[in-house]
């Protein structure tokens, strides 16, 4: 197989609308399982308790605690199945094939049952227009397990180029983590300062962007996309230093000022000669951008190549 090939297998194409009904509907189920994690995971600054994780098979919750045991949620995206394992031995899972919302959910809760597992979760949707409770949405039904994997092969790829991001920052950083209101893949830098108050948005209010955003922060992360938007690198500070839309990257990337972000295309990534150094080239300028314009400590934070 020649080197382009193996690039093209390694970075497979994801365009939105191939796989809009699956992605809808995945969405919802990784908001499911999430709850699970968050009601019953003690909180952690900035909602790190709340995000899923790219493992070697899928997104895993990792250990919940649930009295003196731990259990794991998994998407297993290579067998196509939810897995759940217990310290204690227990164990259940059911297969991912095209099912509503609805019957997850009804699905879910009662494999944790079988384990003596009953988390209480709010059944309403988060960070989506519209949202209809996981109860009711039998709208959303769609599971195309080849889409899925073209998916998750790209979650793979990102999460490991986001790590080496994440491993050149001395300060305090997130850890690379899935977020499921948001269904996107992020890592946070932080400056150590406080930031101002968090106003919100339409979808997300202020009780809860307050915590995610109370430090000075520069996050970037892929986001698959939706309806409006192709799947795409992104990278943006709060508070967004005077200048930042100017200033960031001249190479690559745009400013996007409907989302207050830089963008990448994950096209363009795809295309690029050393997708690796594409992405880490983009999030470096952005951070570069951020930081200097907001006078941060860039010595004591950043790890110095030897």
């Amino acid at each position: 197989m020649s080197a382009l090939a193996d690039l093209r297998k390694d970075w497979p194409a994801l365009e939105f609308a191939d796989w809009a009904p699956t992605a809808q509907t995945l969405h919802m189920w990784t908001q499911i399982v999430g709850k699970v994690r968050m009601a019953l995971t003690p909180a952690v600054n900035h909602w790190w308790h709340v995000p899923l994780y790219v493992s070697p098979r899928g997104l895993t919750t990792t250990a919940i605690p649930d009295g003196a045991r731990t259990f794991e949620i998994e998407f297993n995206f290579l067998d196509h199945r939810l897995d759940i394992t217990c310290s204690d031995g227990g164990a259940q899972h059911f297969a991912l094939t095209p099912m509503a919302v609805a019957d997850f959910h009804a699905e879910l809760m009662a494999a944790l049952a079988r384990i003596g597992v009953a988390p209480r979760i709010w059944t309403t949707p988060c960070e989506v227009p519209a949202p209809i409770p996981f109860e009711q949405d039998r709208l959303h039904r769609s599971y195309d397990a080849e889409a899925v994997s073209r998916f998750f092969r790209v979650l793979v790829q990102v999460d490991r180029v986001m790590k080496v991001f994440r491993g050149r920052f001395l300060g305090k950083c997130s850890p690379v983590h899935f977020f499921w209101g948001s269904f996107d893949l992020a890592v946070t830098r932080f400056s150590g300062r406080p930031a101002p108050p968090h106003p919100g948005s339409a979808i997300l209010p202020a009780s809860v962007s307050g915590e995610a955003y109370s430090h000075e922060a520069m996050s970037v992360g892929f986001w698959p996309g939706d309806a409006g938007h192709e799947a795409l690198f992104y990278a943006y500070a709060y508070p967004e230093p005077a200048g930042f839309p100017d200033a960031a990257t001249t190479r690559s990337g745009r400013y996007e000022p409907e989302l207050g972000e830089f963008v990448l295309p994950y096209a363009a990534v795809r295309e690029a000669h050393a997708p690796d150094y594409a992405i880490l080239g983009f999030f470096q300028r952005a951070y570069e951008a951020a930081a200097d314009l907001a006078g941060w400590p860039r010595d004591a934070l950043e790890r110095r190549a030897p």
